[in-house]
């Protein structure tokens, strides 16, 4: 027996939904974007819960790279790459520069 009709039979809809993109912004402003995720749709007393399949992308904020490259005088490349290797953190990628 499949895992879907067993939830049906329970009372659980599932549903696999059509998505091209999903986009997770977090308090701090970091950006998590999934590009053509698989994306199921799950309803259970009235509540319903996505579940998004896929490998996040961070948003690299331009004032962050701005941020960057004044503090350690870098280039935009280097800066970038920096906040690439830091998953979006600042301070750690100021670090990482000042430390090489």
């Amino acid at each position: 027996m499949n895992i879907e009709r067993l939830m049906k039979q329970m009372g659980v809809k599932m549903k696999r939904l059509d998505v091209k993109e999903v986009v997770f912004l977090f308090e701090d402003g970091t950006r998590w974007i999934f590009r053509n995720p698989e994306v199921v749709e799950t309803e259970a007393m009235g509540n319903k819960a996505f579940q998004v399949i896929g490998s996040p992308e961070e948003d690299i904020n331009e004032e962050d790279i701005k941020i960057i490259m004044e503090k350690t005088g870098v280039d935009r490349e280097r800066a970038l790459e920096a906040l690439k290797k830091s998953k979006g953190d600042i301070a750690e990628a100021i670090l990482m520069l000042e430390s090489q």
